[in-house]
């Protein structure tokens, strides 16, 4: 069994790097007159993303970011076993090349690290042994024995997160969520003091969510026994954490914004309103969300590519465009997934809608260049 998903993981791999190859002989579109290129690689729960950026070369401050290109390979790493770990290591060893040999980006310019939901459940389930397997094979494998490799804490991605997503206007009155697929985190700066963030964090995140869900099915494997256990998982120890996490913030008092990025914040906001698709951020109600998850169990087929596109009143290249974001969003989450994500999305949304102060909601679309750009522009300041 893992022979076989180990070899379709590897040509996954060889599939997505042959695209990223055939990408590579291209040149970039350059947006700034002084930059430099930057890749970031980032091992999560569900695999290894790369984001290539550029940034403006300011002396002596943060310079603007432009985001080139990402590319993602799911390996599951966070099953820690050696088949998922084989298959992380292909993929973080052939987007590092990638990045070296195809982009001709100077190893100094290409930073790796790992996220804190593989830090979070490394540490929950006793499974540290693979993050170090991983970090000294991959170190091994491309012959730079000092590279850094950092395990980003929960805090670290958090504050990175919110200097690099939010605008400057609405820094401190932003309360930022990020729900990866292993963990959640967040925060907001309380005292105009952007060194120190308030942290939210959740041990739950869309595929943890799912993977409980999955844990109660028993012998009925069906959609509708999965959406009543899901709601059990949702509403029994998640939603305790929820509630008790939110209010320990005080996020609720001192925040007119809440923005959601990670990967279900991307989806949904394609799947909502695919007719914002060139939008980097979405805004967004609580009865929309709630009436999403409603339909995606009920009806699914309602957020076809197809379907969503020619309920459009759009351009046939808008239509176009608006067909391949949906066909990658549905390569990325399957239905349960969706289900999984968009609960635990609802319930912490739910927090925040008060009857005598109504928040406005936003979902962000391309949160994970965010973070990883303000980490890049963090460590050219600190040499």
């Amino acid at each position: 069994m893992f022979s076989i998903k180990y070899k379709f993981l590897s040509l996954m791999i060889l599939a997505s790097l042959t695209t990223l190859s055939l990408f590579s002989q291209t040149s970039f579109k350059l947006k700034f007159k002084k930059s430099a290129i930057y890749a970031g690689i980032e091992v999560g729960s569900k695999g290894v993303k790369m984001s290539v950026i550029e940034i403006e070369k300011n002396e002596d401050e943060a310079g603007n970011f432009n985001s080139l290109k990402d590319s993602s390979i799911n390996t599951d790493f966070i099953s820690f076993n050696q088949p998922t770990f084989a298959a992380t290591l292909d993929a973080l060893t052939g987007l590092y090349r990638q990045a070296l040999v195809g982009f001709k980006i100077p190893a100094q310019n290409i930073f790796t690290v790992m996220s804190s939901g593989v830090k979070v459940l490394s540490e929950k389930d006793n499974n540290k042994i693979w993050v170090e397997k991983l970090s000294d094979s991959f170190r091994a494998r491309i012959n730079e024995p000092q590279r850094s490799f950092k395990l980003v804490s929960v805090q670290d991605e958090a504050r990175l997160s919110h200097l690099g997503i939010v605008p400057a206007a609405k820094r401190f009155s932003t309360f930022l969520i990020d729900i990866g697929s292993g963990n959640t985190k967040g925060g907001y700066f309380p005292n105009s003091d952007i060194s120190a963030i308030r942290l939210f964090e959740l041990s739950w995140g869309t595929k943890s969510v799912n993977n409980a869900g999955d844990k109660r099915l028993d012998a009925d494997n069906s959609l509708a026994n999965y959406r009543k256990q899901l709601f059990r998982v949702l509403e029994g120890s998640a939603n305790q954490e929820i509630v008790y996490a939110i209010n320990v913030s005080g996020a609720y008092n001192m925040s007119d914004n809440i923005a959601f990025s990670g990967g279900i914040a991307w989806a949904l906001a394609n799947l909502i309103h695919p007719e914002l698709n060139t939008d980097d951020v979405v805004p967004i109600t609580y009865k929309e969300v709630e009436q999403f998850y409603n339909r995606i169990y009920e009806n699914p087929g309602y957020y076809t590519p197809e379907v969503l596109a020619n309920r459009l009143a759009a351009a046939d290249g808008e239509k176009s465009s608006i067909t391949g974001t949906v066909k990658t969003v549905q390569k990325v989450f399957d239905q349960k997934a969706l289900m999984a994500g968009t609960g635990l999305l609802l319930r912490i949304m739910r927090q925040f809608e008060g009857v005598y102060e109504q928040k406005q909601f936003y979902l962000v679309k391309n949160g994970q260049v965010g973070w990883i750009s303000a980490y890049v522009d963090q460590e050219i300041m600190a040499k």
